[in-house]
């Protein structure tokens, strides 16, 4: 099979011939008919991730059409159409038997801990207990859009979050996982501020549901911003981004009582960025963690895709080819693109 690959961090990403992945026991292979580049895909490329290990294949969400099925699969037949969380639990873990496979103790990341869907095709492992079968009148592009950034902004907004109408929700960053946290929010029916560098992203955001949008370039105090503009400050503010002063200023514009959600990856310099400790304790504010979602929670959210109350395909931006995607991939810290890129063409 065709495959983007890397034999050092930051090293070229070229599109090789490669063998075919096998089925493992509990396992399927997927044939790709679509895979998303994020950001974090570039983070394991960089080094950043000490479960990617070389050589490798990045990517990490994406959809496609079962082709072969381990001899433990019970639940799936080749010809199926699926997509799978990036984070799959194994199933049979404390973390997993309590429902949360999304921080399960053997989880399965594919573009981490195994080899990715930049690619023809992608084993899956664990898959009776993380496949989830798309509907017929989904495209790939769309599913693909769901498997990371998507996902784990639902489970942000909707589950650690518990937004819900008349609430103020603050989006720091308006990439793909911030525009997505933005329409999600919206959908709810919070009022939604979103922040960026860029007005093109912050006119993007409008389009998807924001209903004041500030550019941190312009504006030196984005919380004390955010409070004018709230009269108080917001009840949930995602740091979508990943930084210092994004998981800073999201933590600083909230009101009493209000939620943090982190979903912006924290590395390098950043891992261990500061936070307003005295305010988090005077306010009693909370800092929530949200990482990808549990297979079982994507019908709520496809039941709101396919009610038209989401539309995850609005955020679809550039579609290219596997060697297209390869080299954006390594161009990811420009932040040039809007909305998600999606690589849904691999034989060219």
């Amino acid at each position: 099979m065709r495959a983007a690959y890397f034999t050092e961090y930051q090293g070229p990403i070229n599109v090789e011939n490669v063998d075919d992945p096998t089925p493992s026991n509990d396992g399927v292979v997927i044939k790709v008919g679509a895979t998303g580049l994020c950001r974090s895909d570039w983070h394991g490329w960089m080094g950043h991730d000490s479960d990617v290990q070389l050589p490798h294949v990045p990517g990490h969400e994406f959809a496609g059409t079962v082709v072969a099925v381990g001899n433990g699969i019970s639940s799936w037949k080749e010809g199926d159409r699926v997509t799978v969380p990036f984070v799959s639990g194994c199933g049979h873990c404390p973390e997993c038997h309590s429902g949360n496979h999304q921080v399960c103790d053997n989880q399965f990341q594919p573009g981490f801990t195994h080899w990715g869907s930049f690619a023809e095709y992608v084993a899956i492992d664990y898959a009776d207990t993380n496949l989830i079968g798309l509907p017929d009148d989904m495209d790939f592009a769309t599913a693909a859009s769901l498997g990371c950034r998507f996902a784990t902004s639902f489970r942000g907004v909707i589950d650690q979050g518990k937004v819900s109408a008349g609430q103020i929700v603050a989006v720091h960053g308006a990439g793909g996982v911030g525009l997505s946290a933005i329409m999600i929010a919206a959908a709810a029916g919070a009022y939604v501020v979103a922040v960026d560098i860029d007005d093109s992203k912050l006119e993007f955001a409008k389009e998807l549901g924001a209903n004041a949008t500030l550019n941190a370039t312009t504006i030196s105090d984005i919380p004390t911003a955010i409070k004018d503009i709230t009269r108080g400050g917001a009840h949930v503010s995602v740091d979508a981004l990943g930084s210092a002063q994004t998981s800073f200023n999201s933590v600083s514009c909230l009101r009493k009582r209000g939620k943090h959600i982190q979903i912006g990856l924290m590395t390098g310099d950043h891992a261990h960025a500061k936070v307003p400790m005295d305010r988090i304790v005077a306010h009693e504010l909370e800092i929530l963690g949200s990482h990808g979602m549990q297979a079982f929670r994507y019908q709520d959210m496809l039941d709101m895709i396919m009610t038209g109350k989401l539309a995850p395909q609005k955020l679809i931006g550039d579609r290219v080819t596997l060697s297209e995607g390869a080299t954006a991939l390594m161009n990811m810290d420009s932040f040039t693109s809007t909305g998600v890129t999606v690589i849904n063409r691999f034989s060219a």
